[in-house]
């Protein structure tokens, strides 16, 4: 399980600290690849595993499902963690999502975010706005 949210620095060459509590959960390797929201998903290999059995039961005339895999799929990197614990943001994805030299990585129970710092505080103070529209919204899903 991915929980909460930690700042990182991001090195010359792209490499990013992985929180040490979620390293266990990535030990079968790992797959970065873009986000909704120009930022990046990192999945653990099983995880990874079913959600790409899922787009590719999608079928392929549908224009939505096509741009899905794009997404998903294109830019996608299939890492491991070095000895300190650290992927490589690959110089694509880094400038996908606007990472420089601080990132924050963020647990979302099953999967983990990547954003830049400051796309993140954006994210934040749209919060304050945003949560009693969200919460009437996840009503409907009985949350």
């Amino acid at each position: 399980m991915f929980l909460g949210e930690y700042e990182h620095t991001v090195d010359d060459k792209g490499r990013l600290a992985i929180p040490a509590k979620f390293r266990a959960g990535l030990a079968e390797g790992l797959v970065l690849t873009r986000g909704f929201d120009q930022n990046l998903l990192l999945y653990p290999m099983p995880v990874w595993r079913e959600l790409a059995a899922r787009i590719n039961a999608l079928p392929i005339t549908q224009p939505s499902a096509r741009n899905l895999r794009r997404l998903m799929f294109a830019g996608a990197s299939d890492l491991g963690l070095d000895k300190q614990g650290r992927i490589v943001l690959p110089p694509n994805l880094r400038q996908y999502a606007t990472i420089t030299s601080q990132a924050v990585v963020t647990g979302m129970d099953s999967f983990i975010e990547i954003w830049s710092a400051e796309r993140w505080q954006t994210v934040l103070d749209s919060f304050a706005d945003e949560a009693p529209l969200l919460a009437e919204h996840v009503a409907a899903f009985g949350i």
